[in-house]
């Protein structure tokens, strides 16, 4: 009766994940997700009309940054068009997920098959992860408003530019940092893996892509910061002459 009950159960747990295998093919395979549909659009015809889009607007802000300030140095404009492009996917792309993450699994419109691709990297998206919802939603309401803000700031040579591209390239890195933890703690102490096995996914998608948001914002940190230690220095100078005088 033991070894009935026991190949009985093992039948029905295999059948559960070739259920699993069948519904969808993010990993893990016996992730649910509602309503879940497989995109209708090809994934290079997605990634060319992300990335041409990304290029449109990069090229845009460059000429629209010369013409308000053509005294723009190429680490400004390079400055400016990257919180720019950073602000616009926050807004737009992360703005979308938040707004749609309950039936993100079976979303047509263009954003929603490009999280379903981006998904194959991170199957934490079609899951309504708290995590994951909680930090984009985030993203979309202050670092995409913020990205905008410092573009601004940096295009007017605002006093207040250091600070706010501190503050917000703070809030990217930090952001990124919780991202891959949160994902790398699941992998090696729970045993969850959220990402297929291809190496695509892995190191295009879910790495470099968004190692771009380490590495930029890393240097935008060290920049502010280098920047106001000498306005500090100027100031205090300024103030110990008027003491002396």
């Amino acid at each position: 009766m033991a070894d009935y009950l026991a190949d009985t159960a093992n039948t029905v747990a295999s059948n559960m994940t070739k259920a699993a295998q069948a519904l969808h093919p993010y990993y893990p395979l016996n992730a649910v997700i509602d309503g879940w549909a497989a995109n209708e659009w090809s994934v290079p015809y997605l990634l060319t009309i992300f990335f041409g889009a990304c290029a449109v607007l990069f090229t845009s802000t460059y000429f629209v940054a010369k013409r308000v300030n053509s005294r723009l140095s190429k680490g400004e404009l390079a400055t400016i068009m990257w919180f720019v492009l950073s602000g616009a996917i926050h807004l737009l792309f992360e703005g979308y997920y938040a707004r749609n993450f309950v039936n993100i699994g079976a979303q047509q419109t263009l954003l929603g098959q490009l999280w379903k691709e981006y998904a194959f990297s991170d199957s934490r998206y079609l899951t309504q992860d708290s995590f994951v919802l909680c930090m984009e939603s985030f993203t979309a309401a202050f670092w995409g408003p913020g990205c905008l803000a410092a573009a601004a700031l940096v295009m007017l040579r605002h006093p207040m530019r250091y600070p706010i591209q501190m503050i917000v390239s703070m809030g990217q890195f930090y952001g990124l940092v919780l991202y891959y933890a949160t994902c790398m703690f699941d992998h090696y102490y729970a045993g969850v893996t959220y990402s297929r096995p291809e190496a695509f996914y892995f190191w295009f998608y879910f790495f470099f892509m968004n190692f771009i948001w380490m590495v930029i914002p890393g240097y935008l940190i060290y920049q502010s910061s280098v920047e106001t230690a000498k306005a500090v220095r100027i100031a205090q100078r300024v103030e110990a002459s008027k003491k002396s005088s």
